[in-house]
């Protein structure tokens, strides 16, 4: 947000600047497209330069902050089901409402076929952050063979050094913290137990697993049930292990197998629902913005009542007037979705890249398009409609406005 708004604050200052220079480049167009009345138009961008600048700075703002705000939704929302579809190596996945207990592994490593099972235990933990603590989605993993199942995309150290007094976290998370490879991090468990842990792995992949790696000694006592929530199963690629993973789920109130791209499914529909109850709330903020930008334009028009009546009765026809206007709004529209698209672009690139690790984010064509369509309508009715009342007013009386 900080990047964003420095930027939307460079725009503001430079405003009169950038209206002047488009108002000379967009002014062989105008008068292309509207004739006399672009002429008129262009004049009257250079003229109202500073006079436009709230305009332009309400439409930045909004497409700015749209643009960055709600597809870093969409970004978080796709890194979670692509690394986690990504990470996990096993084929299927044994899992219970009931919670499986310890030996539902090693259980499942008897199976004849199954190469490697991991259980996994999800919760959350409180890391230091710059400005405060902060609540990270964490989980317990037995370490035996879980290179075969998972793969966290470690970048230093090794997941075999897990123990019940080390660490792996997230190179995102790690950074934050200021943690380093060797460095003693100190944490506070779902219980709020503070532990003191030595950090031994980095990984990448923290949206689809979690900031944080624990050994599940680690978290015994420390959770509400103590029991697992899956096992990741992986079989050699000629094993024929399905009949006795099923009968294996069957020993476990609850249990069932299923692939793991099942599970990964039934994961993008929750991070769907989740990711439409941020993006009510990111409608809200940008909501305002909205607002905000389309209150500046109708009193930017309203305020024109005596130039609009003086042009009028100096002999310029309703006609005139109105394609003036709409040439005016054409010109100044697009250099601020123009400006407001590439703050956007930088802005969005930029977080990806840090949080995710992604070179490029991921913007639905759909979502630029409603985006640069709504800004657009908007400002063209919020100019539109104020100023068709301003020519219902007969020139004389509208001279007589105050400014």
């Amino acid at each position: 947000m900080g990047m964003l708004y420095l930027f939307v604050l460079g725009v503001a200052l430079l405003a009169p600047w950038i209206n002047q220079a488009a108002a000379r480049l967009l002014g062989p167009v105008l008068r292309t497209v509207w004739g006399d009345s672009g002429h008129l138009a262009a004049a009257n961008l250079r003229a109202n330069a500073r006079g436009t600048v709230a305009v332009l700075t309400a439409l930045v703002l909004s497409v700015g902050l749209g643009g960055t705000v709600w597809f870093l939704q969409d970004n978080l929302e796709r890194q979670t089901v692509v690394q986690s579809r990504e990470g996990v190596l096993a084929q299927y996945v044994l899992t219970s409402g009931a919670g499986l207990p310890a030996s539902a592994v090693a259980e499942a490593r008897r199976v004849p076929g199954v190469v490697a099972a991991t259980g996994v235990r999800r919760t959350s933990v409180v890391v230091p952050d710059r400005l405060e603590p902060q609540t990270v989605p964490a989980q317990g993993i037995d370490p035996l063979g879980a290179d075969r199942t998972l793969d966290l995309r470690v970048r230093s150290g090794g997941l075999d050094a897990l123990r019940e007094d080390t660490v792996a976290v997230s190179t995102a998370r790690a950074d934050a913290a200021g943690w380093r490879l060797g460095d003693r991090a100190r944490l506070w468990l779902g219980d709020g137990t503070p532990v003191t842990l030595r950090v031994v792995a980095l990984y990448e992949r923290g949206w689809g697993f979690g900031d944080v790696t624990l050994h599940r000694r680690t978290l015994d006592g420390h959770t509400v049930t103590g029991l697992d929530d899956r096992v990741l199963i992986r079989t050699a690629p000629d094993a024929d292990a399905e009949a006795a993973l099923a009968e294996l789920a069957r020993r476990h109130p609850g249990g069932q197998v299923m692939d793991t791209a099942r599970l990964t499914g039934e994961l993008a529909e929750d991070v769907a629902v989740s990711g439409w109850l941020n993006k009510m709330l990111v409608t809200v903020l940008v909501g305002y913005a909205v607002l905000a930008a389309a209150d500046t334009l109708v009193m930017a028009a309203l305020a024109r009542t005596r130039e609009l009546s003086l042009l009028r009765l100096v002999g310029v026809t309703r006609g005139q007037v109105k394609r003036m206007v709409h040439a005016e709004q054409a010109g100044l529209l697009g250099v601020a979705l123009l400006i407001g698209a590439a703050i956007a672009a930088v802005t969005l690139t930029t977080i990806v890249r840090a949080v995710t690790g992604a070179t490029v984010p991921h913007v639905p064509v759909t979502g630029w398009a409603t985006l640069l369509g709504g800004t657009a309508a908007l400002a063209l009715l919020a100019t539109v409609l104020p100023v068709a009342r301003i020519l219902r007013t007969a020139p004389v009386e509208g001279m007589g406005v105050r400014e």
